[in-house]
């Protein structure tokens, strides 16, 4: 029976000896929840714990596309799309989406998530001249006003190869690299840093009555899988983080479940992007129909993730995450100016 474990995640004192940090951050961990499938959850004390999980949660994580993880790091998101699910049609010119990433980088974003292909539920295809002729021309604009890494947030490899000639340093694949065998040679042969995220289905069916047998393990051992497939393929496990796909094929209480555990996914020894901003489980608990009015929420949201670890938080609404997440870690560990 495979086992795993979270680890309860402290930024506060007193600490004991034994303790360990989490992932070489200011989080540190003396206990962990030891999980089971069809088994109760169980404390287990940290020298309990089987040295390889030790060393995975532990090991600090490199810096990878411009990012320091001494903190908890925010991606803008750029949709340059007609049909995203927030802000479709907004961006879709060159030079409106140069003054967003302005904007965004001027407000404390650490990296810039550019997509050209929107992933809402129910969202078609689109063909790859179609996503490189939006995606192109904005970063390339991007590349030379905004010192800002840049990410490209695609499924294809010839969407990934211009994007990267055009100036982005990292790729960020929604199908966890299922969809286009190519797109992990490329990114093996350029030395690119990717992001693998866990999705159930196409953007099209995803909602589709999406069923698990334990969401938070399922998508573990998805993501540890293909992290082995793009070690075993030449990508070091240091150039991956790895995404647990929030409302990508779940519903509301599969996406709680990840986030109540998310420190779970430490385990897997890469760093850990949740993209929960504005999505529709947040609207649904808030009664907010208009993506556009939850703000709220989805800060409470890069708060929660952030105490228990995470890396990487992917945003809308930039100002307002880095503002409220240097207010808690002034509060939670004294890191203030």
């Amino acid at each position: 029976m495979c086992v795993y474990y979270r680890p309860i995640v402290r930024f506060d004192g007193p600490r004991p000896a034994e303790a360990l940090d989490l992932a070489g951050g200011p989080g540190w961990f003396a206990e962990a929840v030891c999980l089971r499938r069809n088994a109760p959850p169980q404390a287990v004390h940290v020298n309990d714990i089987p040295e390889d999980w030790r060393a995975r949660l532990s090991t600090p994580r490199a810096p990878l596309a411009g990012l320091v993880f001494d903190r908890p790091r925010v991606m803008g998101i750029l949709n340059v799309t007609p049909d995203s699910f927030s802000d479709g049609g907004t961006h879709q010119t060159a030079s409106k989406a140069v003054q967003r990433a302005q904007d965004m980088a001027a407000a404390g974003a650490d990296i810039i998530d550019v997509g050209g292909e929107s992933t809402r539920p129910g969202a078609l295809t689109v063909p790859h001249q179609a996503e490189i002729a939006r995606v192109e021309p904005v970063i390339t604009a991007l590349s030379r006003e905004v010192a800002t890494p840049i990410s490209i947030d695609t499924r294809k490899s010839s969407v990934a190869e211009a994007a990267v000639r055009a100036g982005a340093a990292l790729v960020n694949d929604v199908s966890g690299f299922t969809y286009d065998p190519m797109l992990v040679r490329y990114c093996r042969d350029q030395g690119l840093p990717v992001c693998v995220m866990h999705a159930r289905g196409d953007p099209e069916t995803m909602q589709s009555d999406p069923r698990y047998d334990d969401v938070l393990l399922d998508v573990y051992d998805f993501l540890a899988a293909q992290v082995a497939m793009l070690e075993e393929a030449g990508i070091p496990r240091a150039r991956i983080l790895v995404d647990p796909g929030i409302g990508f094929g779940k519903r509301i209480e599969h996406n709680l479940t990840i986030l109540q555990n998310i420190a779970l996914y430490h385990g897997i020894g890469c760093a850990v992007l949740v993209g929960a901003s504005r999505k529709r489980f947040i609207g649904t608990i808030s009664n907010t129909q208009a993506p556009a009015e939850r703000t709220f929420g989805s800060v409470a949201v890069a708060q929660a993730v952030a105490a228990q670890g995470v890396q990487v938080v992917r945003v809308h609404d930039v100002s307002e995450t880095v503002q409220a997440l240097a207010v808690w870690r002034a509060i939670s560990i004294g890191d203030f100016p």
